[in-house]
This record gives structure tokens, sequence and C-alpha cells, in this order.
């Protein structure tokens, strides 16, 4: 038995199979990723705290020689736990490794791959009919993202795609799906276009913002970031059945219907919630990279199909 083998036992660890399954969970509770498990990393006294560990298992110090440089090398005896746990979910292509990750998102995460957000479902008790809504990041999806954030726009954008299937989505179009998703919402650094609202919940990573189709799923929109604009709940609600529009400028349309709204509709504590959005000068804030922003051919669809512009002031 190795000396590492010798503490874990005599500290009474939990196995690294318990500590793989808590941190799958853990992955899925933080939105797909986790950082690497340094000191005051909240995921290692989180994980620490499903087990219960004592202030000494969570104190304990393995001590190791590098030969390399002939020191010895003092690190805590759960935070090699975690990262052993990491490494052998990550040589199963559950989870990326760090390296990896930091090459699509500048940061040094563990992050789910697809298989490991199954895992992370079956083992959290959700069903996976479920995966497609929850807005969980795994590397393939990521990678995806970027890939839809850089292409090169074409010349003349055509922002329905004909030939898109809406009955029952093929494996390949619901990851699309959700690498749109997160293309779009990063695009906006995480804010309405509209209001520019930023939250998140207190306990994940997951925003409140959503990725809203300018030409909707149903009218077969591209899943593509030039058809795509950020929005809160309640600015996508009101964007999607007509409230407001977006011009070719990029400015906002209110509906005519405002008129006839009774004053205590489209209120919250004071603020005009609809009719906020009359003011001419009012825009949207749009991605800093032109090559992100929406093509006019979709906004124009809204416009035409959508707004109905018999509503209009």
């Amino acid at each position: 038995m190795s000396y590492e083998s010798k503490m874990l036992e005599q500290m009474a660890m939990p196995t690294r199979e318990r500590v793989e399954h808590a941190l799958l969970r853990s992955l899925l509770r933080h939105g797909g990723v986790v950082a690497e498990f340094n000191e005051g990393e909240a995921i290692v006294g989180e994980i620490a705290d499903v087990f219960g560990l004592t202030e000494g298992q969570r104190a304990a110090v393995l001590k190791r020689v590098y030969r390399k440089e002939n020191r010895i090398v003092e690190s805590r005896l759960w935070h090699r736990l975690l990262f052993r746990a990491a490494d052998t979910l990550a040589r199963e292509k559950l989870v990326s490794r760090p390296k990896a990750t930091f090459e699509l998102t500048r940061k040094k995460e563990w992050m789910l791959t697809e298989s490991g957000f199954d895992e992370a479902l079956r083992l959290s008790d959700i069903p996976a009919a479920k995966k497609e809504l929850l807005p969980i990041r795994s590397f393939e999806v990521q990678k995806l993202a970027n890939s839809i954030a850089s292409s090169p726009k074409p010349e003349n954008y055509d922002p329905i795609e004909p030939g898109k299937r809406l009955a029952k989505r093929e494996v390949e179009s619901v990851l699309r799906g959700r690498g749109f998703r997160i293309a779009v919402v990063e695009a906006y650094h995480f804010k309405c276009a509209v209001c520019g609202l930023k939250i998140a919940p207190p306990d994940s990573l997951l925003w409140e913002v959503e990725a809203a189709h300018i030409v909707p799923n149903h009218a077969k929109g591209r899943d593509d970031i030039w058809n795509g604009i950020a929005l809160c709940r309640l600015h996508h609600w009101a964007f999607d059945v007509g409230w407001f529009t977006i011009l070719d400028n990029y400015k906002l349309q209110l509906s005519g219907g405002v008129s006839s709204l009774p004053p205590d509709e489209g209120v919250m504590g004071g603020y005009e919630f609809i009719r906020a959005l009359a003011d001419p000068a009012t825009g949207i804030s749009l991605p800093e990279r032109e090559d992100c922003r929406p093509d006019r051919a979709a906004v124009r669809w809204h416009q035409e199909n959508v707004f109905k512009r018999k509503h209009l002031i």
C-alpha cells in the first residue's frame, strides 16, 4: 500500500469513487464547470461538506518527494483526493482537463463532457429528457458555441433554415441549439440587451439572461448568432409576443397597443416595464464584435411577422 493510500485510510477519507460521483453532481449544480482545487475555492469546501469531513480531515497534509528538484512538496490530502477523482473522470472522458478547457474559455477549469453530463444527470436522478432544457455547459457544446460565434457571416444572410426539423430534432441539431444559447449570452456578456439586467443565482453559474431567436424556432429560424439576441425573461416574452421590435438602426419600436393598456399593467414597483420602451432614443446594447450583432434580415422578419405594423405608434 502506498504512502498516500495509507494516509487516506488513516484519515478515514471517502473513497475515490464516491468523490467522483459527488464531483459530477457538483459540476451539474455549477453549470458544468468548476475551478481547480486550490485553497479558497468554494468547491473544495462544498464537497467536503457533502461528506461531513472534520477539520482534521480537511487539514491533513500529504508530503511527497519531488525527485526532479529533490525537494519535499506538501499538499492537502483532501485537495489531492479531489484531483485524483477529477483525473480519473478525465481519463474516462467524463470531464475535460483544465488545460483543454483553457483553450476554449481562457479559464483553467474542469468541464463536463456530454458523456459526463449524462452520468451527472443519472447520479442526480434527473430525467435525461430534461437535458436539452438545462443551461449546462459541456466541452462539446462550448466548442460549438465558439464556432458559432467565430463563423464568417454570409454576404446574403438568410435567417430562415428551410430544412430545419421541428418535430423530432436530431442529436446534432440539439447540440447546436445549446451551443447557440451559450454563444449568444456570451456575446452580450450575460446581460439583457434591452434593460441591461445581469444576475445569476447565489449558488450557481447559471445566468438569468436567455438567448432569444429573432426569427423563432417555430418559423425555422436559424441557430446562428446573427439570428439571436440576449434578453431577460420579461423582455424575451415581450419581444416574442410583439410588444416591441428592433429597427434597422437597432433602436426599439413600441407597439401602439400600449395606449390601451390599463395604468396598472406593465408596471413593476413604479417601473414602466413596457412604456419605458417608448423613448425613441432607446436602443439595444450590442455585442462589441460587429460580426456578432443581429442581422437586419432577421430583425425585418420580426418587424413584418411578429410586430404587426397596424399597432405602430
